[in-house]
């Protein structure tokens, strides 16, 4: 691993990039992300991961084969862009490898600015990554991982490069990412602030016995804690749908703390940061009902839900509620920062209905508690390797 004056360090590959297009899906790549799943997934160390666990899952042989099987036809006359470059987040530490999967995948040599945090995730994938790298000498030139300090001249220099440009990041990021040089026909893909909400029936909820709570609640758990609620598709925001009996609300959220403390490792930081939402909060008169500190999980009662959702800050088990009639009520209230729906007892394709049917600007996907995280092709309502390739026309 090499370093340069400016911080620069290559944590995969050398930096000599073979930039011709591929094919989306080439055997190439396919074969080589499925090696990564493979090395991942008989590392011993992995197991305590489960978000390294995922990625390698996605990557597997018969699953690449399957998207690629089905995505054959759209495909046929496409190529690459060239070169993608993408700068990951740094409050998820396994974006960066779906989003170099993605590029991968759609034809194009890759630099990838890995988070700044030291996370152990991003150690296991790159050294998994490194390791297969000898048994495919042509994809030497399709993978740099790099890490550096924030300096705008390093990334200027490679956003110069880029033939498209995947983006991650808050407001300000990608806004000041997007204004640096780049060749007139680079693509932005921008992966902003965004929010997410969870939509349950409250009567489904009420008909779940002991072991189906607890599932639910785990799958909830899984969406949420993981990431202290950091992710995108993490839910702040429970809409009830059916609401007849405060106590069926009440056994959700004794489940979900009962799994949080046996799961979740709370960080006096992010304790301290709760307690000042709950203070702010309490200032702007938006419980319903006396609130109550807990640590481990806090929930406001929304007397009503503001005119922006998006206003609504949650981490680390800190959640508001509301109950209503009809998500047609509130569909017209998501807007575009709105990312993911989370659903149970309510069908994920009446919601999509009812987003498509409303013209809504937001909600890019509809799915069920527990695949909040599940990253794949389409994502933020962008098809990625359609976006990262391009049509090569014939008449």
């Amino acid at each position: 691993m090499s370093e340069s004056k400016n911080g620069l360090r290559h944590l995969v590959g050398s930096g000599r990039m073979d930039t011709r297009p591929w094919p989306p899906f080439s055997d190439e790549a396919v074969a080589f992300l499925a090696d990564v799943s493979a090395k991942l997934m008989a590392d011993p160390s992995v197991r305590s991961n489960p978000d390294v666990v995922s990625f390698a899952y996605w990557c597997r042989k018969g699953h690449l084969a399957r998207l690629k099987e089905a995505m054959a036809a759209e495909n046929a006359h496409r190529l690459g862009r060239g070169l993608a470059f993408h700068v990951a987040p740094s409050n998820v530490p396994v974006n960066f490898a779906f989003s170099f999967a993605f590029g991968l995948l759609a034809g194009n040599a890759n630099i990838v600015r890995v988070p700044s945090k030291p996370y152990p995730q991003v150690t296991l994938i790159c050294s998994a990554v490194s390791a297969v790298l000898e048994d495919h000498p042509r994809m030497e030139g399709r993978v740099t991982f790099v890490s550096y300090p924030a300096d705008n001249a390093v990334t200027s220099d490679f956003s110069r490069m880029a033939d498209a440009r995947i983006l991650w990041g808050g407001d300000e990021t990608v806004a000041s990412l997007r204004a640096l040089p780049c060749k007139p026909r680079c693509v932005d893909v921008v992966f902003p602030n965004r929010y997410s909400i969870s939509v349950l029936d409250a009567q489904a909820v009420g008909a779940c016995d002991a072991a189906a709570l607890q599932k639910l609640a785990e799958r909830f758990y899984n969406d949420t804690y993981l990431m202290d609620q950091n992710a995108c598709s993490s839910a702040r925001l429970v809409l009830w749908l059916q609401e007849a009996d405060r106590a069926v609300t009440g056994r959700f959220w004794q489940a979900l703390r009962e799994c949080a403390s046996r799961a979740y490792g709370l960080q006096g930081a992010v304790a301290v940061d709760k307690y000042v939402q709950l203070c702010e909060d309490a200032i702007e008169g938006r419980a319903c009902e006396k609130m109550t500190f807990d640590p481990l999980l806090s929930v406001v009662r929304l007397s009503c839900l503001p005119e922006d959702l998006g206003s609504l800050h949650g981490k680390g088990g800190y959640f508001y509620e509301c109950a209503i009639d009809s998500f047609e009520d509130v569909v017209d209230m998501l807007d575009e920062r709105c990312q993911t729906v989370t659903c149970f007892g309510v069908d994920a394709e009446k919601l999509r209905g009812t987003v498509l049917s409303h013209g809504a600007r937001g909600v890019d996907r509809v799915v069920g508690v527990g695949s909040a995280m599940d990253i794949d092709i389409v994502w933020d309502g962008y098809d990625l390797v359609g976006t990262l390739s391009r049509t090569v026309d014939a008449r």
